[in-house]
């Protein structure tokens, strides 16, 4: 039986060199994840991939993000919208978003990006009363806590066909838990109850082990 997290981080450094191509630029733009206020909590090279396929397959042209830290996911979400798509994404600390800038720059899509700073509860309701054209894709990556509010608010920026993706729903298995004192716990459990009582969408979650230990995601269709 291969259990240990080194065998994981060693598949996923496997399956990375041999199907993800990660250039300069997003091994920058990871490695600069160490600068921001949550170093090292940026997607594994394949789960950003996987993001851009999934945008890519669904012919998204425009993508909201919650959560940009050093804008990795970012980048991949910006080059599979291509140079007339548009990406749009919420970040609370200028730190994070300076690094992001960056990043962007020297990935040649900052032209694509628009990064809000500020409360991402705030940015989205805002675009929401302004009358935002709808989104196709949206990735939810911010504070666990606020998942619930996130989903609201994107359900709001959406259309029928757009596809979401909520990250880290697993947690090392505490999401189990009913009683977990953890708050972050208790926004991934709420968010998947809101999700799964909300007729309008579709949605399977599955678990993670790699580089970024024990976690999962959930994958969400708005039907209607």
């Amino acid at each position: 039986m291969y259990e240990s997290e080194l065998t994981w981080r060693q598949v996923d450094e496997y399956l990375v060199e041999t199907l993800v191509e990660e250039d300069e630029t997003l091994i920058a733009a990871r490695e600069s994840g160490a600068e921001t206020t949550m170093p090292q909590a940026e997607v594994a090279p394949n789960q950003g991939k996987l993001l851009a396929l999934l945008a890519e397959m669904i012919g998204a042209s425009r993508v909201l993000e919650f959560g940009t830290l050093a804008g990795y996911s970012t980048i991949w979400l910006a080059r599979a919208v291509g140079a007339n798509g548009r990406v749009v994404s919420f970040e609370l600390e200028e730190q994070n978003a300076a690094a992001a800038r960056a990043n962007l720059e020297r990935a040649a899509v900052s032209d694509r990006v628009e990064i809000l700073v500020g409360s991402a509860s705030e940015s989205a309701r805002r675009l929401i009363d302004a009358g935002t054209e709808s989104f196709d894709f949206v990735f939810i990556d911010a504070d666990k806590p606020s998942n619930p509010e996130y989903l609201r608010a994107s359900i709001e920026l959406t259309h029928p066909g757009s596809v979401l993706v909520i990250d880290n729903v697993v947690r090392n298995g505490a999401v189990i838990d009913p009683d977990s004192a953890d708050d972050r716990v208790q926004g991934v459990r709420s968010v998947l109850a809101d999700i799964a009582s909300d007729s309008r969408l579709e949605a399977t979650s599955l678990q993670t082990v790699g580089s970024k230990g024990w976690d999962g995601f959930t994958i969400i269709r708005r039907a209607r």
